[in-house]
C-alpha cells in the first residue's frame, strides 16, 4: 500500500479544484515563435559544428591532425568518464533515497506541508530527475576535460633522475603524479557532498529524515545510506590529509617556498596523525550502518575537528613562536639552503657563474684600446623608436605597416656578423583607403618584404642605414620568398590563390613599370584549406558569416582559404602544452622569411622553489601596456625551460617545432603524450641555429629570480640584505614607468676571448638606493656557450651610478640640459633611445642615442642626432659616438671605427653606399643653406653649414675608404 492510499492519509481524497467555464488556460505557443525558437536553436548549432570542423581542417592543412585527434579524444574520454561518474553517482543516490522512502510517515503540521510538496513533485520526477542527470553529466563532463593536461602528464610521466630531500621521492611525482591525485580526491569529495546533500534532501521531502519526531528521526534506509556517503566523504578526506603531506614541498605559505621547520616537525606529523583519525572516522561511519545511533559518528566529527584545530592549528603555531622564532635564522637554514639550491635548479640558474668586478671610476686617454669588440657594436639604433622612421622610410604604400616595436638579430655581411633591426612589411587594409569585403579579403591578402638596418650605425642625417628593403627587396641579405601572408598584422581571412578568367587577382606590390600600377599574384604554396567545393564554401560562409563566400565567382576549384594567421596563435594551436614568449621575430632563412618563437615547459609543481607570478615578472617598460607571455597570464609557475624553439614559415604557414632542451623531462613526457609532433634539435638547419636568440621572457623570469637567489649562503638569504633589483627604465617617462627591459647587443666580457650577441641587464640594491650593484649577461649565439649565464658582481665598497642616476646626471648636466632644451624648441621633440650599460675600460660605460623628432609634421619621424655616455663622473655629449667617448677619455677613447674579425663597425660596410648617402646629405644641405640665406634667417643658414661641413668630412672619409 502506498502512501497515498493509507486511509489515514488526510489528503487522500484530496482533488484540485475543476476550472471554471470560461478560463483562460495556459497559453499554447504559438507556430511562429516556435519555428523562431528552432531555427535559432539550429543556427546555433551549425555556427558551433562549422567551426569545429574548419578547425580539423585547419590541423590537417599544417599536418598536426595528430594533434587535434589526440586533443579530442582525450577530452571526449575525460567527458564521459567523469560526466558518467558524477551523474551515476548524485542521481544513483537521490533514485535509491526515492525508493526507499517510506510507507508511512508520522502526522505532523510539517508532514502535511511536505505533502504538498510532494503532491507537486509526483508529475515531475521522473522528468526531472533525467533533466538532473543530463545536466550534472554535462557539467560535470566538461569540468573533467579541463584536467588533459594533468592526465596526459601522469600517464605519460618521464623521471627527472632527482629525489626530493624530505621524501626521497623522484621530482616527477610532484609535477606529474601529485597534481592529478589532489584532482581525483577533489573531485570525489565534491561529488560526495553533492550526492549527500541530494540524498538528505530527498529524504526530508519524503519523509525519511524527521527532525520534528523526538525518536527515529532517521529512518533504516536513510541512516545507512546517509552513513555510506559521510564514511566514503571522510574516507576521502583522509587521503587528502596525507597528499597534503607532499603538497607542503610547494606550500608557499611559511617563509620560503616548500617545508620549514615548522612543517617538518609540526604540520608534517599533524597531517600523519589526521589521517589516522579520518580513516578512523570513516569506520565509525561505516559502523553506523549497523547501529541505530549517530552519537559515534558524530563524536568522530568532533574529534577530527578538535584534532585538526589543535593538532593542525594551534600546535604548529605554538612550535613557531616559541621554538622557531627566538632562533628563526638557524632553525630555518636547512631548509632555506634547500629551497635556494631548488629554486636554482628549476629556474636554470644553477650554472650562474658571478665574477667580481672591481669596477674602476676614473678615466683616462686610451682606456677602451682593449674593448673595440664591444665598442664598435654599441647598438645605437633603438627598435623601440625606430618604428615611426621604418614607416615613413620602408612603407611604401598606407596599405603596409611595421609593428609598433621591431626586432634585433644578426646576420653575416662581407663575412662579418653583425647586429640588426628588422621586420617585415605586413599588409594593413586599415590603410587601405577603398575598403570593400573584395578587397580586404580577396586582394590585399598578404605583405612585401623585409627590411634591416645596421644597429651600430646610421648615415649623416641621423637615418638607419638599411642593408635590405624598398619593393622588390634589395640588398645584401640575398634571394629569398618576400611575401608575408602570416604574421602578427593580418585580416583575419584571406581565400588565395584563385584567378578570374587566367588572371590573378591578388594585390603583389606596387610597380611603376606595370600598366595599372602594380603587381598582381596568384599564391602557389602549399598552405591553406581547399575551399573549391560548394561544402567548403558553405561551411565557411557559415563559420564568418558572410554570405558572398558562397556566391563570389571570385573564388573557384584552386582557391584556398587561411585563417588564424598570427604565427604564436598558430604554435599555440600546434602544441597547446607550450607557454610561447611575447616576442616572436623574423628572420631570412634558407631563403625564406620565418617567424622563430621560443616555447616554454613550465609547471608550479617543483618541490621547494620559488614560485614566480609569470605576469609580474615578464612586464617591464616595454611591454607593460601589453599582455607578455600571454598563453599563461595571472598565472604562478615555479619550474621553467626553453625546451621547444618554433617557426612558422611566412609564406605557407607551415609549423615546425624542435626540441631545444632535449633533457627537460617535462618535454619529454609531452612528446609521450603527442608523437612525432616535435622534431629532434639536429634536424634543425645550420642558418635557423645561426638566428636562434636567447627567449627574452625566460630572461625576464630568471633576473626576477635572480635578484633574490644569486644569494647562495642561507644566513645571508635569510637577512636580505644582499637581495637586488631591476632598476626602473630611466628612458620611460612619469614616475609609473616600468623596469628597464633586457637589450640584446654585441659585446666582450672582461676575460672572455671574443664578442658575443649577449642578453643583459643591471641590478640596483633592493630599497630605495639607484647605485648599480651587477652586471648580468647571458650568451646568446648558437653553439658551446648558449646560454652561458655570467654576473659581474661589484664590489659593495665602489659607488657606481647606476641607470637611473646616470639619467639624472644627465639632465643635470649644463651643456646637455642646454643642448636638450634647445633641441626641444622651434617645433622638435626629444626621444631617447635605450641606455646600454656595457662593462669596458675596467668598469662601466653607458650609451644612450638621442633622436630628434618634429613635432608639427605628423609624418615627421625620429632621427639620431647626438649620443650621451657617461663613465664614472664623466659625461660626453656629442653628435657622433666617436665624438663621445673622446670627450670622456682625454680627448682620445682608444678606440677607431673599423671593423673588427668579431662583428660590427661603426660605419657602413658598404662605402660607396656612404659616399652615396653623404654627397646626397651635402647637396641636401647646400640648398638648405642657400634658401636660408635668401630669406634672411641665418640661424637656419648656419644650422645648414654645419651639416654641409659634417656631410663633406663624411664623403672624404668615405672615399678614403
Amino acid at each position: 500500500m502506498s502512501f497515498g492510499d493509507n486511509p489515514d492519509n488526510p489528503f487522500r481524497n484530496f482533488r484540485f479544484p475543476a476550472r471554471e467555464p470560461g478560463a483562460v488556460g495556459p497559453r499554447k505557443i504559438g507556430a511562429l515563435p516556435l519555428t523562431v525558437i528552432i531555427l535559432t536553436v539550429l543556427a546555433v548549432i551549425l555556427v558551433s559544428l562549422s567551426g569545429f570542423y574548419a578547425d580539423f581542417l585547419w590541423f590537417r592543412s599544417v599536418d598536426y591532425s595528430n594533434v587535434w585527434t589526440t586533443l579530442l579524444t582525450t577530452r571526449i574520454t575525460l567527458f564521459l568518464i567523469f560526466g558518467f561518474l558524477t551523474s551515476l553517482i548524485i542521481t544513483a543516490n537521490i533514485y535509491i533515497a526515492y525508493k526507499k522512502r517510506p510507507i508511512y510517515v508520522p502526522l505532523t503540521v510539517e508532514a502535511d506541508n511536505l505533502e504538498r510538496y510532494r503532491a507537486q513533485l509526483e508529475p515531475l520526477r521522473k522528468v526531472g530527475l533525467i533533466g538532473v542527470a543530463i545536466a550534472l553529466f554535462y557539467f560535470a563532463g566538461m569540468a573533467g576535460t579541463r584536467l588533459w593536461e594533468s592526465w596526459l602528464l601522469y600517464t605519460n610521466a618521464t623521471p627527472f633522475g632527482v629525489n626530493d630531500p624530505q621524501f626521497d621521492r623522484d621530482i616527477s611525482f610532484f609535477m606529474f603524479t601529485l597534481p592529478f591525485w589532489q584532482s581525483i580526491v577533489g573531485w570525489a569529495i565534491s561529488t560526495l557532498i553533492l550526492a549527500t546533500i541530494a540524498a538528505v534532501a530527498v529524504h526530508y521531502v519524503y519523509g525519511g529524515i524527521r527532525p520534528q519526531v523526538r525518536d527515529d528521526r532517521t529512518t533504516v534506509a536513510a541512516r545507512v545510506q546517509l552513513s555510506v556517503l559521510l564514511g566514503f566523504i571522510v574516507a576521502a578526506k583522509s587521503v587528502a590529509y596525507w597528499l597534503d603531506r607532499y603538497a607542503l614541498a610547494t606550500s608557499d605559505e611559511g617563509l620560503i617556498t616548500g617545508l620549514t621547520y615548522t612543517d617538518v616537525n609540526a604540520v608534517l606529523p599533524a597531517k600523519a596523525i589526521l589521517t589516522g583519525i579520518a580513516a578512523l572516522c570513516s569506520l565509525l561511519f561505516f559502523a553506523n550502518i549497523f547501529r541505530r545511533s549517530w552519537v559515534l559518528p558524530a563524536a568522530g566529527v568532533v574529534l577530527l575537528g578538535v584534532s585538526s584545530f589543535l593538532i593542525s592549528g594551534v600546535y604548529p603555531s605554538l612550535i613557531q613562536q616559541f621554538q622557531v622564532k627566538p632562533s628563526e635564522s638557524s632553525k630555518e637554514a636547512p631548509f632555506i639552503q634547500r629551497n635556494i639550491e631548488n629554486t636554482r635548479a628549476a629556474y636554470g640558474l644553477d650554472q650562474v657563474e658571478v665574477v667580481d668586478y672591481s669596477a674602476v671610476v676614473d678615466t683616462s686617454a686610451g682606456q677602451l684600446s682593449k674593448d673595440a669588440a664591444t665598442i664598435s657594436n654599441i647598438r645605437l639604433m633603438d627598435p623601440n623608436v625606430l618604428s615611426a622612421t621604418f614607416r615613413q622610410l620602408q612603407q611604401i604604400k598606407p596599405y603596409y605597416t611595421f609593428n609598433e616595436s621591431l626586432d634585433i638579430d644578426r646576420y653575416t655581411v662581407d663575412g662579418n656578423t653583425r647586429d640588426m633591426v628588422v621586420a617585415v612589411r605586413e599588409i594593413n587594409i586599415d590603410g587601405n583607403p577603398n575598403r570593400n569585403w573584395i578587397n580586404d579579403h580577396l586582394v590585399y591578402t598578404h605583405g612585401f618584404g623585409f627590411v634591416g638596418a645596421y644597429g651600430n650605425t646610421q648615415d649623416v642625417d641621423g637615418k638607419p642605414i638599411f642593408t635590405v628593403g624598398d619593393i622588390p627587396p634589395k640588398g645584401e641579405l640575398g634571394d629569398f620568398q618576400p611575401r608575408i601572408y602570416f604574421g602578427e598584422n593580418n585580416p583575419e581571412y584571406s581565400i588565395i590563390g584563385g584567378t578570374t578568367d587566367g588572371e590573378a587577382v591578388e594585390f603583389d606590390y606596387p610597380d611603376d613599370a606595370s600598366p595599372n600600377g602594380q603587381k598582381n599574384y596568384t599564391y602557389t604554396g602549399k598552405g591553406g584549406v581547399p575551399m573549391g567545393s560548394i561544402f567548403s564554401r558553405l561551411l565557411f560562409a557559415i563559420k564568418y558569416q558572410e554570405q558572398r563566400i558562397l556566391l563570389s565567382n571570385l573564388i573557384n576549384a584552386e582557391s584556398k582559404i587561411i585563417f588564424d594567421r598570427v604565427p604564436r596563435e598558430r604554435v599555440a594551436k600546434v602544441a597547446p602544452w607550450l607557454k610561447l614568449d611575447g616576442d616572436p621575430y623574423p628572420s631570412i632563412v634558407d631563403g625564406r622569411v620565418v617567424w622563430i618563437i621560443d616555447g616554454y615547459t613550465t609547471s608550479s609543481g617543483y618541490p621547494y622553489s620559488r614560485t614566480v607570478d609569470v605576469s609580474g615578472a615578464t612586464t617591464d617598460a616595454l611591454n607593460i601596456n601589453t599582455n607578455p607571455l600571454t598563453a599563461v597570464p595571472n598565472s604562478t609557475i615555479n619550474y621553467i625551460r626553453n625546451s621547444v624553439k618554433a617557426t612558422v614559415d611566412a609564406y605557407d604557414g607551415t609549423v615546425t617545432l624542435y626540441a631545444w632542451d632535449e633533457k627537460d623531462p617535462v618535454l619529454a613526457s609531452w612528446m609521450k603524450a603527442f608523437p612525432d609532433v616535435v622534431k629532434k634539435k639536429s634536424e634543425m638547419s645550420e642558418a635557423l641555429v645561426s638566428h636562434v636568440r636567447y627567449p627574452e621572457d625566460l630572461f625576464r623570469v630568471q633576473r626576477d629570480v635572480l635578484s633574490l637567489y644569486h644569494v647562495k649562503n642561507a644566513n645571508a638569504f635569510y637577512g636580505g640584505q644582499d637581495f637586488w633589483r631591476v632598476p626602473r627604465d630611466p628612458s620611460s617617462l612619469g614616475a609609473n614607468a616600468g623596469a628597464q627591459p633586457p637589450y640584446f647587443y654585441t659585446l666582450q666580457l672582461p676575460g672572455e676571448k671574443k664578442a658575443s650577441f649577449s642578453l643583459t641587464t643591471p641590478f640596483v640594491p633592493r630599497g630605495g638606493r639607484e647605485n648599480l650593484s651587477a652586471f648580468a649577461v647571458v650568451n646568446s649565439d648558437p653553439g658551446p656557450d648558449y646560454g652561458k649565464f655570467t654576473v659581474l658582481q661589484l664590489q659593495r665598497s665602489t659607488n657606481v651610478a647606476g641607470p637611473s642616476q646616470v639619467a639624472s646626471n644627465f639632465e643635470a648636466n649644463p651643456t646637455v640640459a642646454l643642448s636638450l632644451s634647445l633641441l626641444r624648441q622651434g617645433g622638435s621633440d626629444v626621444v631617447l633611445g635605450n641606455l646600454l650599460t656595457l662593462p669596458v675600460g675596467g668598469g662601466l660605460l653607458y650609451v644612450q642615442p638621442v633622436y630628434v623628432r618634429a613635432t608639427a609634421n605628423a609624418a615627421a619621424y625620429p632621427l639620431l642626432q647626438k649620443v650621451l655616455v657617461s663613465f664614472g663622473e664623466k659625461i660626453g655629449f656629442d653628435d657622433t659616438l666617436k665624438g663621445a667617448l673622446d670627450q670622456v677619455f682625454g680627448g682620445n677613447s682608444g678606440t677607431t671605427t673599423v671593423t673588427p674579425s668579431t662583428g660590427g663597425t661603426g660605419t657602413s660596410t658598404d662605402s660607396n653606399s656612404d659616399l652615396a648617402n653623404a654627397l646626397a646629405s651635402a647637396q641636401q644641405a647646400l640648398a638648405d643653406a642657400q634658401a636660408a640665406l635668401a630669406k634672411g634667417d641665418f640661424a637656419a643658414y648656419g644650422k645648414a653649414q654645419d651639416r654641409l661641413k659634417a656631410a663633406i668630412q663624411a664623403a672624404v672619409s668615405a672615399q678614403g675608404r
